[in-house]
């Protein structure tokens, strides 16, 4: 009997390791195979079309492809340029229809065109899918938190953006227009007073002097080089997140994770060494508390509660220069473009701002009484918006628009295709017709249909600096037009494309002139 125990023992024991290995292997088909197909069938039960899963790459290869391809030659110079931003996806909506389904990996991806279900799903309780931890090396802050930390942070930072603080911003924006305006003077070579330009350049050395100046109440010198490595981070980052990610690689030194790692630490640096002298000026009464948002954000962090750390400050800081600079410059730049395109609009609205305020600098109220420039700045954003879609996560089984979504399912919401869809705007969809917003906003698409415009975003999570970028950009635009004419360049190449936001691939060369 002992030896039948023992024996017994001996293979329990030696059963283990097999066993172990067998569950391994389970799991791993689980995850590669058997749980995609399920959500793939599920999915497809319902009606809803689209590619099949691949095994690991998804259409991660196809997507590559198409871009690359779109990428590497311009376009005419039109407005039709959803099938070269995002090629895919036009092609998948073309295909398969406003909500059609494709793969990020092994997750399955809802492509959603259908302003009703968009809208729907930005008012209800969906978050951000989880993404290749290395993204989060470009910018973390309110924009990734979700739940309670989010509702708790973004309640701390909006009064930053009420109207009466922004009533303070409008002299800071002056000094900055005032800058940008005369350094294009002194690029001015000929005698007749006009030069070729890159003209995005210069709106983005504008931006980030009004973001310094506003936010953190430092100069451009101040805030260049922050902007500049967050430039390169954005090229590291994103060449990161379109490969296949395995757990733990970020950790592995190679020549790009050692400089990803590297930017970062340079910025919150910087970022805590603006932070600590400010901390300073505060503490010895050479400051406001909250005379901007770095104020505001260690008034937070100084509070009765601790509510912030400074890592959390340095995170929204972050966050700031990115969204603040770069969505403003883009708008700016495509702005300058279209009235290039369409000299007919760039004299309206030069007309409209000699007749209110000459050649003064305009102040908060003229800029609030400016329609035509208003008009120009809406048809932009709906033609050119600096983000072109969102994303969002099913944590749970959920409903949408009558379709049962199971857990785990990325949602992106097509928003720049809404702008181009001739339910919501007519056939004239592509076509450059400011006069669309002569009725404001809510009344700009077709009478009778819900509003498809989504350049700020929709429901909770709406951006914050909203009121803050239009001040900012109608301000820009009304100075310029004030002292100079501008039409494209011979050399100007159209080809918009994404690196996070929506911008000219080949730069954006125009002539100025000066009047």
């Amino acid at each position: 009997m002992e030896s039948e125990g023992f024996i017994f023992k001996a293979l329990v024991f030696s059963s283990v390791p097999l066993i172990m290995v067998f569950y391994c292997v389970l799991r791993v088909v689980y995850s590669i195979w058997w749980r995609p197909k399920t959500l793939e069938k599920l999915l497809k039960q319902q009606g809803i079309r689209g590619t099949s899963y691949k095994l690991l790459y998804g259409d991660i290869k196809e997507i590559k492809r198409l871009t690359q391809e779109a990428w590497s030659k311009p376009m005419p110079l039109n407005h039709q340029i959803a099938p070269r931003v995002f090629p895919f996806f036009y092609h998948m909506v073309q295909k398969y229809g406003k909500i059609s389904m494709t793969w990020t990996e092994r997750r399955p991806r809802l492509i959603i065109a259908e302003a009703e279900i968009v809208r729907l799903i930005l008012n209800g309780d969906f978050e951000k899918p989880p993404l290749n931890p290395l993204l989060d090396l470009l910018t973390l802050g309110v924009n990734t938190l979700e739940g309670d930390k989010w509702a708790k942070r973004r309640r701390l930072i909006s009064p930053a953006f009420h109207h009466h603080k922004l009533q303070g911003m409008v002299a800071p924006f002056s000094t900055s227009c005032c800058k940008l305006i005369d350094g294009l003077k002194k690029l001015l070579l000929t005698p007749q007073g006009s030069s070729e330009l890159d003209i995005a350049t210069e709106l983005q050395k504008f931006s980030v002097d009004v973001i310094a100046r506003t936010a953190f109440g430092s100069s451009w010198e101040e805030g260049k080089q922050i902007f500049e490595l967050q430039k390169e981070q954005i090229v590291l980052v994103i060449e990161a997140s379109q490969a296949i990610y395995f757990p733990g690689l970020r950790f592995v030194p190679t020549k790009k994770n050692k400089r990803r790692y590297e930017i970062d630490n340079k910025i919150k640096g910087m970022l805590r060494d603006m932070i600590e002298r400010r901390e300073e000026a505060m503490r010895i009464g050479e400051s406001e508390e909250n005379d901007d948002l770095l104020g505001l954000l260690l008034q937070c962090k100084q509070g009765v509660d601790n509510e912030m750390s400074t890592e959390d400050v340095i995170e929204e800081c972050k966050l700031f220069y990115f969204a603040g600079q770069e969505t403003t410059a883009n708008w700016l730049t495509w702005t300058i473009i279209l009235l290039c395109m369409h000299p007919e609009w760039q004299s309206k609205a030069r007309e409209e701002v000699l007749r209110l305020c000459g050649k003064t600098t305009p102040d908060l109220e003229t800029i609030k009484h400016l329609k035509i420039v208003s008009m120009v700045l809406h048809e932009v954003l709906r033609l050119y918006p600096p983000v072109t879609g969102l994303f969002r996560y099913t944590r749970k089984r959920s409903n949408i628009g009558g379709m049962w979504i199971p857990e785990g399912v990325e949602l992106y919401l097509a928003t720049m295709m809404l702008h181009y869809d001739p339910k919501y705007w007519g056939e004239d969809v592509e076509e450059f017709k400011p006069e669309r917003f002569s009725k404001g906003v809510s009344n700009a698409t077709k009478e009778g249909e819900n509003t498809a415009f989504y350049p700020f975003g929709w429901g909770p999570r709406f951006c914050l600096g909203q009121a803050f970028a239009m001040i900012e950009a109608k301000l820009a635009l009304a100075m310029l037009l004030q002292n100079f004419s501008f039409e494209l360049s011979p050399s100007y190449t159209h080809a918009p494309y994404t690196a996070i936001t929506l911008q000219p691939q080949h730069g954006a060369t125009i002539i100025l002139h000066q009047i």
